[in-house]
């Protein structure tokens, strides 16, 4: 077992405190807004035998199990976050696998550096994701449907938005969402800044339902995402909910501190709230213009005291165990690779005390059992 030595990633949209105050230290007063655990390239986690991914890289079978290694290649099929979101973050779709390793191949085949700007595929990985929310936790997920959308906008009582709502009232709904984002992304910058001033301005006034978006236009202003954000559902997760996010579903993270875990790729595409790039065709070739209706998931506990969040995908899975005290040790001996992090009190794996914001790995097949008090969250594969 290796106690993990972890990178804070400090985006310009992450909290000051809410990491820190997990971890119990000082806030820097910079933003902190996800710590990494897992053995991505881009920030691997430390040991005292070395980098993660070099652990991996050095005998993948030891540390990863051979049913894993079959089933996902010689590498950890997933990467576990902290994410701490003190502002919003970029509205974004995630491709599907096939969609990721033909975007892959034809920018490789382009000669387009990984680390371009205008890079799109980093990897050809897809990035299927689940946050669980340690605090209340504000985001917005899929479109919501398009009359209500309609409705939403035309309140704003915004004469440039009008040619907007006209098209949320076309059928199919599927091609009204497509018309109308495909019509924010590729308007005329100056006309969309006075449009997005005027609806801000008219969302300061009417709050309620609509103030979401008039803080999303103070972060992000003249910024056509705004409207953009407009199309999609607003959810709301209380402590201990989560929220699965497949490919090609619009979402963005707004307020919150969480845990999220992914398949280990970093392919994002966005669609606004940002001042990165913005591959438009691309875009729209990857999201799934389908009205949905978010489902919040809950844990389904086990006898054993385990609290499993069920998603439809084997690269990660995500439980919880919330220990009381007196509680008998658990046996989490497992023939794949674990990550166990510590949210709450001090519990113990194996002989590893752990604090609030401590992780460790466990390689498969070696033997850990869970004691203590307090709350731990556990990252696996389904092989």
């Amino acid at each position: 077992m290796d106690r993990l030595v972890n990178t804070v990633r400090p985006y310009a949209w992450g909290s000051t405190t809410a990491i820190p105050e997990l971890l119990g230290i000082a806030p820097s007063g910079e933003p902190q807004a996800e710590m990494w655990m897992g053995a991505h390239p881009g920030a691997p986690s430390r040991t005292e035998r070395g980098s993660l991914n070099e652990l991996i890289d050095a005998d993948p079978v030891r540390e990863l199990g051979q049913r894993s290694v079959d089933k996902f290649g010689p590498r950890l099929p997933f990467l576990l976050k902290v994410l701490a979101a003190g502002a919003p973050l970029s509205l974004q779709v995630h491709p599907d696998l096939a969609q990721a390793r033909a975007g892959h191949a034809a920018e490789e085949a382009a000669g387009v550096p990984v680390d371009a700007p205008h890079r799109t595929y980093k990897d050809a990985n897809h990035k299927p994701e689940l946050i669980c929310a340690l605090t209340p936790f504000d985001g917005l997920c899929g479109f919501r449907a398009p009359a209500e959308a309609a409705d939403l906008i035309a309140a704003l009582g915004v004469d440039s938005l009008k040619p907007y709502v006209d098209l949320l009232h076309a059928h199919p709904e599927e091609a009204a969402l497509r018309e109308v984002l495909t019509a924010l992304l590729t308007a005329d910058p100056d006309e969309m800044a006075h449009t997005v001033a005027e609806a801000t301005a008219a969302a300061d006034r009417l709050g309620g339902a609509h103030a979401p978006y008039a803080s999303l236009a103070h972060h992000y202003p003249s910024d056509p995402g705004v409207i953009a954000a407009m199309l999609l559902n607003r959810v709301r997760l209380q402590p201990g909910e989560a929220l699965y996010l497949g490919a090609g579903v619009p979402h963005a993270y707004l307020d919150g501190l969480g845990v999220e875990i992914m398949a280990n790729s970093d392919n994002v595409l966005r669609c606004g709230l940002t001042p990165k790039h913005i591959d438009v065709p691309e875009l729209l070739r990857v999201v799934r213009f389908e009205p949905v209706d978010p489902t919040v998931l809950r844990p389904e506990a086990s006898p054993a005291g385990e609290e499993v969040y069920d998603t439809p995908i084997d690269e990660f899975r995500l439980s919880r165990f919330v220990r009381a005290e007196g509680a008998a040790p658990t046996d989490l001996t497992s023939s794949t690779p674990q990550i166990l992090l510590s949210v709450a009190g001090r519990p113990t794996a194996g002989q590893v005390a752990l604090a609030p914001g401590d992780s460790v790995f466990v390689p498969a097949g070696e033997r850990v059992e869970l004691s203590g008090t307090g709350t731990v969250f556990r990252a696996t594969v389904v092989a």
